[in-house]
């Protein structure tokens, strides 16, 4: 029977370290009194190493969830809440922003079992009320491109997530503490391609927005039919996956039709507890619907940083991603840097971003022709524990983006388009190893 043997802590206790993976076996010993809490895909890492998919955290990420569990099996439940006011054009100094109250929610189920001595089962479910709340258009958001609504390109807003954004098994088995091999499929999951997807990376998680690189970096993280295969060597991982290249159709309710049409490899590598660095390719056949016969090599890196300081965590992620159009000559880069504090009743959080968009993208080919235009973004962020001893965290928070145009751009967007946004935040208190 399960029972409740971690509990979730308030903002004041001291953060305690987890165990680095190659000091697994000592401690494994402990768990197994207690609960499961292991990675997700290895016996031998800790529960902190997990990120979205099969993706690695260093393994000092702190963890949002609560959990149940005994020494065979346990259930954990994370998630987050934002519920805010959004305008993306305070002063109105250009012609496409546009202002919406809206609520981007995600609720993440994951359960794990030993399998005998050596083998350990996932199966993970997460949900988002997106499609529901927000409707098929998305939310606001300038300069931000990828995916369809009505049978057009969304363009200065940000897709919702599909209803059913992760419906995934697994199975590791371990040959002793230092390797193990696992396998994955997910309908929808998240190929090995790209950094941890930015709902579930510490640097990101009092910032509501996607990035507008997210097209560049992590938007496979809701791919309908994955299959992966991973092999671990203490602290390095390879991992190959083959998965559908198209990006969800606009019915957010539905499972659509996996195809299995591409491929990506990652290398991720866990230097020390503080730090999680991942090289990934993936060649994607056709990802947008409506560029057909347009497929896209999509090359990633990054490095996720975190580190707990007595009541504080710091968590920082640096990524790049390049998108190369198969048949053209141009390659499009984007750039992101997260850092967020997080202090006992307060966090303070950056988001920096540097993007190639085309005029086709951002419906501008008729004015332009075809081009490319280099954005800039620069984010800045605070929120504030209001209720450190309710059942879940609720912090009131806001965010001021400024927007930096190309000079051909700023008759449309404006000299420096500024968003801002006011939101509450709602998600399960950080847990206390």
């Amino acid at each position: 029977m399960l029972v409740l043997v971690v509990k979730a802590q308030h903002e004041h206790h001291a953060v305690t370290d987890t165990m680095p993976s190659h000091h697994a076996d000592s401690s494994m010993e402990d768990m197994e009194s207690s609960v499961l809490m292991t990675h997700a895909y290895s016996l031998n890492l800790p529960m902190n190493r997990n990120g979205s998919g099969t993706s690695w955290l260093p393994n000092y990420s702190p963890m949002y969830m609560y959990i149940l569990g005994d020494s065979k099996q346990s259930v954990s439940i994370h998630g987050s809440l934002f519920v805010r006011y959004n305008d993306q054009d305070v002063f109105e100094s250009g012609t496409r922003g546009a202002m919406k109250w809206d609520v981007v929610s995600m609720l993440m189920g994951m359960y794990n079992r030993r399998i005998g001595d050596k083998g350990l089962f996932n199966a993970t479910v997460m949900i988002s009320a997106d499609p529901i709340i927000m409707g098929g258009s998305g939310y606001p958001l300038q300069f931000q491109t990828g995916e369809t609504y009505n049978g057009a390109k969304l363009v200065d807003r940000q897709h919702p997530h599909d209803f059913f954004s992760a419906l995934s098994v697994g199975y590791t088995h371990a040959f002793n503490k230092d390797v193990d091999v696992s396998g994955y499929f997910g309908y929808p999951g998240e190929p090995a391609l790209g950094p941890v997807a930015f709902m579930h990376r510490p640097s990101a998680m009092n910032n509501p927005n996607a990035p507008l690189g997210h097209h560049w970096q992590d938007a496979t993280h809701i791919t309908y039919g994955v299959g992966t295969v991973g092999f671990r060597v203490r602290d390095v991982k390879l991992e190959g996956s083959l998965f559908t290249g198209q990006e969800p159709d606009e019915n957010r309710f539905d499972l659509d039709k996996a195809s299995f049409d591409s491929y990506s490899y990652r290398v991720s590598w866990n230097p020390t507890s503080a730090w999680a660095l991942q090289f990934s390719q993936g060649f994607l056949k056709q990802p947008e619907r409506l560029d057909s016969g347009l497929d896209v090599n999509r090359t990633t890196a990054s490095a996720t940083h975190s580190k707990n300081m007595r009541t504080l965590n710091w968590s920082q992620t640096f990524a790049w991603g390049m998108n190369h159009i198969v048949g053209q000559s141009r390659n499009q880069h984007s750039f992101l840097y997260e850092n967020n504090l997080q202090l006992r009743t307060q966090a303070i959080y950056i988001r920096y971003e540097f993007v190639n968009k085309s005029s086709e993208e951002l419906n501008l080919e008729s004015q332009f022709g075809e081009t490319t235009f280099d954005i800039n973004a620069l984010t800045l962020g605070y929120n504030r524990l209001l209720a450190p001893y309710a059942p879940v965290d609720v912090s009131v928070g806001t965010q001021v983006t400024f927007n930096f145009p190309p000079e051909e751009l700023k008759t449309i967007y404006g000299r420096c388009p500024i968003g801002l946004q006011v939101y509450l935040l709602i998600r399960p208190h950080r847990h206390k190893m």
